[in-house]
Order: C-alpha cells, then sequence, then structure tokens
C-alpha cells in the first residue's frame, strides 16, 4: 500500500532549490520578526564572529567557535518552530505541550553552554 503524497511536497529539480531558498529566507524573516531571544542570539553572533576570528589562533579554531554560535542559533530556530507548533493546538495549559517547550528550552540552553565552553577553552588555550 502506498502512502498519499502531500500536496506541500515539492517534486525536485531547480524549481525546488529556489523553493527551498524561499522558506528558509521565510523562516529566517519570521525569526527576526517574532523572536526576540534570536534576535539576542544574533546580535550576539554579530559581535562574537568578529572576535572568533581575531582570538583564533587557527582557520580550525576560528571556525570551531563560529560553528558553535551558528549551533546556537539552528537550536533557537528548532525551538521557535516547536513553540510555533505547540502554540498552534492550544495557548491554554497543557503538560505535554509544556514538556516540549521545556525540552526545547533546555536544548538551546545546552547548546549555549556547550558554545560558552568551547569559547572557554580556546580563549584560555586549554589543550594547547
Amino acid at each position: 500500500m502506498t502512502q498519499p503524497k502531500s500536496p506541500y511536497k515539492s517534486r525536485g529539480g531547480p524549481a525546488r532549490l529556489i523553493n527551498a531558498l524561499r522558506y528558509s529566507m521565510q523562516g529566517l524573516g519570521a525569526a527576526l520578526k517574532h523572536e526576540a531571544a534570536f534576535r539576542q542570539e544574533l546580535l550576539l553572533c554579530v559581535v562574537l564572529i568578529p572576535v572568533a576570528i581575531w582570538v583564533g589562533n587557527t582557520l580550525a579554531e576560528q571556525l570551531l567557535l563560529i560553528a558553535t554560535l551558528f549551533f546556537v542559533l539552528i537550536v533557537e530556530l528548532l525551538n521557535s518552530a516547536l513553540e510555533a507548533i505547540a502554540d498552534s493546538v492550544t495557548l491554554e495549559q497543557h503538560p505535554l505541550i509544556g514538556r516540549a517547550k521545556d525540552l526545547g528550552s533546555a536544548a538551546v540552553m545546552l547548546s549555549i553552554i556547550g558554545a560558552a565552553i568551547v569559547w572557554v577553552a580556546v580563549l584560555t588555550g586549554f589543550g594547547s
């Protein structure tokens, strides 16, 4: 038995790439417009990316520092997506939706802690 195909799923080809880029840009725009945490983290990235280039002793260190910043943004986007879906289901208190939101928040927190650990290690020369 074959599963029915989603009318929202693209067929492929160059049009798929163009649509994917458009959807990605819409997502970034929505995050900038509606998500204060994303805006704050993005501002931090704007400040810290030049710092990463300045303090990283090697290209690998610079890329590692920048990658941790992108990872925080990625996790924040996923958390915001989860919250948007949860809020579309109900705005009332629900234990499972509350748990899902808390788990997403915990993921953001862990990504920030991980980034901080890497930054401290590189800045202090730990392991060199």
